[in-house]
């Protein structure tokens, strides 16, 4: 499902360019889970990013279910995101102007698959079901993050891109949260790359990748 070969990523900065990814490879089969680790800085999200088309690889390959990121223009990676690939962003980044209903069911509409019975049961196992009708801004972190998870669910993505779906929760809800998402990723048959810096939840994935200097290490 996911292949990364030789992928090298640099931002310019004061002191000179700062090589973020240094020669990253690593393969991750359909309907498995890994775990991201690595220190703040390790390049984690940047490798999401990567990954998801939302920024490009200075050099190396990327392939998403055979598809040829690195190769994509602009329009061709937005319809990737589009139609194979759900992401939990840190800032969860739900639109302020709909409810939890709509926000849930954004990504699948734009998909074409939505599924009202497939919403109902991530709103209800979510603890979403009763908040449907209010907006992000009416919410706690917590309930914000779950609807994120929920929403990039919700249209049955091949891949899901997770970066620290559970740092803004506690830790008794983070592993519950955590639990039910590895359940319902399960349920879907959707393969699963969260970076984290929680090893107690990276043990709950099938395998961990430890980012260090930009490079994968064993």
């Amino acid at each position: 499902m996911l292949e990364l070969h030789d992928v090298t990523k640099s931002y310019a900065t004061a002191g000179g360019e700062l090589r973020v990814l240094d020669g990253v490879d690593l393969a991750l089969g359909a309907g498995r889970t890994a775990a991201l680790v690595g220190e703040s800085g390790s390049g984690k999200s940047t490798l999401l990013h990567l990954i998801a088309g939302l920024d490009r690889a200075d050099a190396g390959r990327i392939a998403v279910g055979g598809h040829e990121v690195t190769t994509m223009g602009d329009n061709a990676r937005a319809r990737l995101r589009r139609e194979m690939v759900g992401i939990v962003f840190q800032a969860f980044n739900l639109i302020p102007s709909l409810d939890v209903g709509a926000n849930l069911a954004f990504q699948a509409r734009i998909a074409g698959r939505h599924d009202p019975s497939w919403q109902a049961e991530l709103a209800e196992r979510l603890g979403l079901a009763e908040l449907q009708d209010r907006y992000p801004e009416q919410l706690s972190g917590g309930q914000q993050q779950r609807v994120a998870i929920g929403r990039a669910l919700a249209a049955r993505p091949a891949l899901l891109l997770a970066d620290e779906p559970t740092g803004n929760l506690d830790e008794a809800t983070g592993d519950a949260v955590m639990a039910l998402m590895l359940d319902l990723v399960s349920r879907s048959g959707t393969t699963l790359l969260m970076a984290t810096h929680s090893m107690r939840l990276a043990a709950m994935l099938d395998a961990r990748i430890r980012l260090r200097g930009g490079r994968v290490v064993t």
